[in-house]
């Protein structure tokens, strides 16, 4: 379990969309450059100035963009073990988080996701691409489509938190992160996030009606704590997610989906 931090600020956060502008200083916001209806290739000379600069790739049939995120690795010459890492390529299947309402006199009910803990890779960027999320806010059937909400915060490089392990004991988190100015970006279809190397976020969070599956890149060496660290908190750091119902998803018993498959 994750130490948990002996002091944190009480902060309410209203998440803005995720844009490549306003995530550059925690990591990448990765995005195609190129509007929905273009369906035929262009002459990259035909195009408006963008970096990296496209160039046509199979038989002209495609626009190729690279590098659009970087793969870091700062193992070999940073980590304290001096292990090598190697880079890994992960499915993490995210299902819907439940939300807390919160009713207030005279006003309408919302919904808030608690932020209870943060992690980082201080070694490595990671980056989450969503393998089956339309870009669309509703598929054909006009169920709403899942978000997720990407949560982070810069880290205070040089400083030391304390906090509290299992067994009560005082410990040591070196370059926690600085709650004071955490951030929330909602991302949908059509995006995928790099999270910078040391960049404190939470775990991946989806709301909706159904789970997202997201295809995850990064280094590894195998030494726990140099490959994530983590920060817990009590109550307190909240996701503001607006009137109750907006991100609501149907219970489903998982016992009757695996049934249904056999």
């Amino acid at each position: 379990m994750a130490p948990i931090l002996t002091s944190n600020p009480s902060v309410t956060l209203i998440p803005e969309p995720l844009t490549p502008v306003n995530f550059a200083p925690f990591g990448t916001a990765i995005c195609s450059p190129l509007p929905r209806e273009i369906s035929i290739a262009p002459q990259p000379s035909s195009l408006p100035p963008h970096d990296p600069t496209p160039v046509l790739a199979n038989q002209n049939s495609a626009l190729k963009y690279s590098p659009v995120s970087p793969l870091i690795d700062r193992y070999t010459h940073s980590c304290p073990s001096g292990k090598p890492a190697s880079a890994r390529m992960t499915m993490f299947c995210c299902f819907p988080r439940k939300l807390r309402t919160i009713t207030a006199r005279q006003q309408p009910d919302k919904e808030v996701f608690d932020v209870r803990i943060l992690e980082r890779h201080p070694f490595t960027n990671q980056t989450f691409i969503p393998t089956d999320l339309s870009s669309h806010s509703k598929v054909g059937d006009g169920e709403e489509e899942p978000i997720f909400v990407v949560v982070v915060a810069p880290t205070l490089k040089g400083e030391v938190a304390t906090a509290k392990n299992d067994a009560g004991e005082t410990v040591a988190i070196h370059d926690p992160p600085d709650l004071r100015n955490v951030k929330a970006f909602i991302a949908r279809g059509g995006q995928a996030v790099t999270y910078g190397v040391g960049t404190w976020h939470a775990p991946m969070v989806v709301l909706g009606p159904r789970r997202v599956d997201f295809v995850v890149v990064q280094h590894v060496n195998g030494v726990d704590d140099e490959d994530c660290q983590e920060a817990a908190f009590g109550e307190g750091v909240v996701v503001d997610l607006g009137g109750k119902g907006q991100y609501g998803r149907q219970e489903k018993n998982p016992a009757r989906l695996w049934a249904a498959k056999l």
